[in-house]
């Protein structure tokens, strides 16, 4: 009877631990992670992904009892595992929210808002516009798909009971925070500079001309001038996508303990 017990608790572990991991991937992964998907439904996918790469997943070590008190820190290891490495996904997608919002406070069109699928508050349509076009390419470029193999990795680099991911992989998580809102930035640069150039402009006719209405006239150029640079700023979104996209890949390969370049020319 005790035999069994045995095999019948180490059955258990080899399916709870992975799916741990692989939840905590979907928990946070960008796409998945949005309101719009219900938990129930990424639920099923997690179980389901973890039954497919169950042959492909090192056995588990010996003497690992998964209700013991070493066993609940192996499952909150994995589940932060699996957070981490769908967290990474997300400052593809948060990079270009905060350029569109950027944009849109600087031109006036952040009056316009929709509530953000994601986060569930109140964002620019432009921001909006950004998050979909992302999503679309990130589909599109089968991005899920290479971090779902990503993730199988985790499994060789990062082994169930091992260690836990590494400092310096922890830190380029955090650092890499620094690198979004550049980038961020620096497709928002435009719309800076521009809308600085108009505001000047105004001021001088404000000057020349003190009876000219310029907040009535202004608001609507302000509008005009900023759909001109959403669109302008397209030419430079899928060469900021491609360098955002490989460093993400990069820093999480770092973060998984291996080393990889970005695939995206």
């Amino acid at each position: 009877m005790n035999l069994l017990d045995t095999i019948t608790i180490g059955a258990v572990a080899s399916v709870i631990w992975p799916l741990c991991r692989v939840g905590g991937f979907f928990m946070t992964m960008f796409v998945v992670s949005g309101r719009t998907v219900p938990m129930r439904i990424r639920l099923l996918a997690a179980a389901a992904f973890t039954l497919c790469i169950l042959p492909s997943i090192p056995a588990l070590p010996d003497g690992l009892a998964p209700f013991s008190g070493i066993g609940i820190l192996i499952t909150i290891k994995e589940v932060l595992i699996g957070a981490c490495i769908g967290f990474m996904t997300q400052f593809i997608s948060q990079c270009f929210v905060l350029a569109g919002q950027t944009v849109a406070m600087q031109t006036g069109l952040g009056f316009a808002s929709l509530v953000d699928p994601v986060s569930g508050t109140n964002t620019p349509v432009v921001g909006q516009f950004f998050t979909i076009l992302t999503t679309l390419v990130f589909l599109a470029i089968d991005g899920h798909i290479i971090f779902f193999r990503m993730l199988l990795m985790s499994f060789v680099t990062l082994p169930q009971g091992g260690e836990f991911i590494s400092p310096v992989g922890l830190r380029e998580m955090v650092e890499f925070g620094t690198m979004m809102f550049s980038s961020a930035l620096a497709m928002a640069m435009s719309a800076i500079c521009t809308m600085l150039v108009v505001n000047f402009t105004f001021g001088v006719m404000t000057r020349a001309a003190p009876q000219l209405n310029v907040f009535s006239m202004g608001f609507a150029v302000s509008m005009v001038v900023g759909l001109f640079i959403v669109r302008t700023s397209l030419n430079a979104y899928l060469n900021t996508f491609t360098m955002v996209f490989n460093e993400v890949m990069t820093r999480t390969c770092s973060l998984i303990g291996t080393s990889c370049e970005g695939i995206l020319q």
